[in-house]
């Protein structure tokens, strides 16, 4: 098994600014209209994303190890998620989305079954897909 270990680190500033430390660090916040000053993309938005920009990318990956020529991906992704939940109004349900759609576009000379194989081989090897089906555990500490 090769690890490698991902590390990134989140600082909360004024209201609900939050800057990210990682490769390209950049800012997440709240809209407006929910307490923030709408100066990045808010958490939620930022989980979804990471689904189709890892789809992208491990597509990239696989046409490279079986020499496809890939012309380009599309990703669309969208998810449900009981918001009344996170913000405390019921106790109901789940925090997390409890639904997640992922359309994907494909510009390659394959075949529409060839296109679903490849999907699914790239859905397979994604880490995002994986974390988000599957349960990693999470351990949070408090630290001086």
């Amino acid at each position: 098994m090769a690890l490698s270990t991902v590390t990134v680190s989140a600082v909360m500033k004024d209201s609900f600014r939050t800057e990210i430390q990682c490769s390209n660090p950049f800012v997440i916040d709240q809209p407006v209209g929910a307490g923030g000053k709408n100066e990045g993309p808010n958490p939620l938005e930022v989980f979804i994303s990471s689904l189709p920009a890892c789809i992208c990318a491990i597509a990239r990956i696989v046409a490279m190890q079986r020499g496809i020529a890939l012309r380009g991906v599309e990703a669309h992704a969208e998810a449900d998620i009981d918001k009344d939940f996170l913000l405390g109004k019921t106790t109901e349900g789940r925090a997390g989305f409890v639904a997640i759609r992922v359309n994907v576009k494909i510009d390659a000379d394959m075949t529409e079954a060839e296109k679903v194989a490849f999907l699914h081989e790239v859905e397979k090897r994604c880490p995002i897909a994986d974390n988000m089906a599957g349960t990693t555990s999470i351990t949070a500490h408090v630290v001086a």
